[in-house]
């Protein structure tokens, strides 16, 4: 049985041995549950399109909302897992995930599906502020729990990228329901270790938990996200106008607000450190590229190419493959040339992927394709490992547990943003070049290959695929321009002989 921690403020450490280390094989378990749903649905949507018939902003939403939900809620869920116990927070979360994976998996309808979506962001904003703030508790040596947050981005980063393999293999052999079936049993035999293993963490000393703040801070998020979908997508209306002006209104409101209290739920003063602000923007950049990259090449290797969904997934291994040498080489990589020079090149990795994706000829050659996911994979690995252990070792100890929560508001945030401002980029673009065909052809891909099987019309299908390609590039290019102003402002803000040491 896991002993517990006695409250007294995030300092308080305890030696647990080995047991350390089954403690995070069952926090890492859970993590890959949180990254799989991140992209699990991205080789599973055509099938699912098939089946249920979601119009292209319905498809959009199934894909992202996930993120949103768990990004808009992990700054709230961090704050109650400091107040009441990371483990009872822990626990809670994973008993919704797998609730939630059951009512997405018998989903008859669109909306019961986005429903179960929903759900599960709720249960994963539980769950991932507990993983990086119990590592940070339960490895004190700043070296040792390098390594255990680079077998956490591991983790997470090859999660989000063996999604679309995971997906097809079981979408090609039981349906998409079984995307969120295979949920079931890793979330029975994580709850029953975690409630074994596990110690409770919380602080002492926390007032009230600030239930404005915490409203203010999901409607900012989730409004700036559906403002950013909807002006991305071109021709915005007066509403997504409004909602992109609200949300950064109310988000600013919420900064004020946590500004005045002595309790806050996000200590935005955090944000004056330079190192922490680098690597906040470092992991919401690495998982914008990677999430919005996965999104589309798996729906480009479908549809443009034809493969199955296995055969697709299959063909995005090398970025999880790559993710994996990434993360496990940065703690190693740090040592030698310094937290900002491999921060930069991870980073430089992502503008790389990007741009040889701009450059290739079309139509595009899965060879290029698997070059890109390789440099993508292994920039990722490395910007998410380093920026994590930055975000944890910038902080005073007593404001680790806030850390973890803005590490893992950026990592899911940063996936579903990527889908919803490049995606919506790729959208537009698309259906600019579709000009003249059928209005559901014009809308996606996938209604042009509806249209193809249902009336035989190969021309509309040729059409399509011709657009989708030429959108990628076009795609790419604008990705390469955001991605590299980022981490010009990243290695600006990151100062040059910053180190990884104990935050307590």
């Amino acid at each position: 049985m896991a002993r517990a921690v006695k409250p007294g403020g995030a300092g308080a450490q305890e030696d647990y041995g080995a047991e350390r280390w089954a403690m995070l094989a069952v926090l890492c378990a859970s993590l890959l549950l949180v990254a799989l749903d991140a992209t699990i649905l991205n080789v599973a949507l055509p099938s699912l399109i098939d089946d249920l018939q979601p119009s292209a902003l319905e498809q959009l939403w199934i894909i992202d909302i996930y993120g949103l939900v768990l990004g808009g809620l992990l700054v709230t869920t961090g704050a109650i897992g400091d107040r009441y116990g990371r483990k009872l927070l822990f626990l809670s979360g994973i008993v919704i995930f797998g609730i939630a994976s059951v009512i997405a998996a018998t989903s008859g309808s669109t909306w019961q599906l986005i429903g179960g979506r929903v759900l599960l962001g709720i249960g994963g904003a539980m769950i991932m502020p507990s993983t990086l703030s119990l590592i940070r508790n339960i490895f004190a040596d700043p070296r040792e729990r390098s390594l255990a947050i680079g077998i956490w981005a591991a983790v997470a980063g090859a999660g989000a990228a063996i999604g679309p393999l995971v997906g097809g293999v079981l979408v090609e052999q039981y349906g998409w329901a079984a995307a969120f079936w295979v949920n079931v049993p890793v979330v029975l035999v994580t709850l029953a270790a975690g409630v074994l293993l596990l110690p409770e963490v919380k602080d002492a000393g926390h007032g009230p938990l600030d239930v404005f703040g915490a409203v203010l801070s999901v409607v900012g998020i989730v409004a700036l996200a559906w403002g950013i979908k909807h002006v991305a997508k071109g021709s915005p209306g007066a509403v997504d106008i409004a909602a992109l002006a609200g949300g950064v209104l109310v988000l600013a409101l919420f900064a004020r607000r946590q500004l005045r209290l002595p309790d806050p739920l996000l200590d935005v003063r955090l944000f004056r450190n330079r190192a922490f602000t680098a690597a906040a923007l470092a992991i919401l950049m690495a998982m914008l590229a990677i999430g919005a990259a996965l999104f589309l090449l798996s729906l480009w290797l479908q549809y443009v190419h034809g493969y199955t969904p296995s055969q697709a997934g299959l063909r995005t291994l090398p970025a999880a493959l790559a993710a994996l040498a990434g993360a496990l080489l940065a703690p190693w990589a740090m040592e030698r040339i310094g937290v900002r020079n491999v921060m930069g090149l991870g980073l430089g990795g992502l503008v790389a992927g990007f741009l040889v994706l701009a450059l290739s000829p079309e139509p595009t050659a899965y060879g290029y394709v698997a070059a890109v996911l390789v440099l993508l994979g292994f920039g990722d690995g490395l910007a998410i490992t380093t920026a994590s252990s930055v975000l944890v070792s910038a902080v005073p100890a007593e404001r680790a547990g806030q850390a973890g929560a803005v590490s893992e508001t950026n990592y899911e945030l940063g996936v579903g943003l990527g889908v919803a401002l490049l995606g919506s980029v790729h959208g537009a673009v698309y259906a600019s070049h579709m000009a003249g065909q059928p209005q559901q052809a014009r809308e996606s891909i996938g209604g042009a290959f509806d249209m193809a099987q249902k009336e035989g019309d190969s021309a509309v299908l040729d059409a399509a695929r011709a657009a989708f390609d030429s959108a990628l590039t076009t795609t790419a290019f604008v990705s390469v321009g955001i991605v590299a102003t980022v981490t010009v402002l990243v290695l600006w803000l990151m100062p040059r002989e910053f180190t990884i040491t104990a935050s307590h």
